[in-house]
């Protein structure tokens, strides 16, 4: 019996921005939100093929989970990736340089959009990190929320 081959949510060819996961409490998000996300450089990740895909210079956003209502679930930052993820140490971390998304895009305005409803973060919220965006979904976030724009494929302006 040939063993089931189950396909990837993303490949190098279907990603458009990494989604990275935190709660606001451990993410100390005040004192973030003050610095612009600038104090951040890593962020954990689950050892799957996901990790592998990473390279430097990839888009990836914040997702800040939970139900505060100081701080509601959302994109809070965006950036890129500044190198691979090292999967041999035992807590794998994906580098990042993260600026604060001014303003804020809350889950409720992502879900009136009809492509962006069905990004991952919002299908499965307890899904591990990295999460991502495909291209359509990217391309969704960027032209209905400008904030997000200026992270690209090949480089970065902060």
């Amino acid at each position: 019996m040939t063993p089931a081959v189950t396909a990837r949510a993303v490949t190098e060819a279907t990603l458009g921005a990494w989604l990275v996961k935190a709660s606001p409490g451990p993410l100390r998000i005040e004192e973030q939100i003050r610095t612009g996300f600038a104090e951040i450089t890593s962020r954990c990740v689950r050892p799957t093929y996901r990790a592998g895909l990473v390279r430097p210079d990839q888009p990836v956003l914040l997702w800040v989970s939970g139900n505060d209502r100081t701080h509601p679930a959302g994109i809070y930052a965006c950036g890129h990736t500044t190198g691979d993820v090292d999967l041999e140490v035992p807590s794998p971390e994906m580098p990042v340089r993260l600026r604060a998304v001014e303003p804020v895009i809350h889950r409720e305005e992502i879900l009136e959009d009809p492509t962006l409803a069905g990004i991952e973060v919002v299908r499965m919220p307890a899904g591990s990190n990295p999460s991502y965006l495909d291209t359509e979904q990217y391309q969704a976030l960027q032209e209905a929320f400008p904030q997000v724009r200026g992270v690209q494929r090949l480089g970065w302006n902060p």
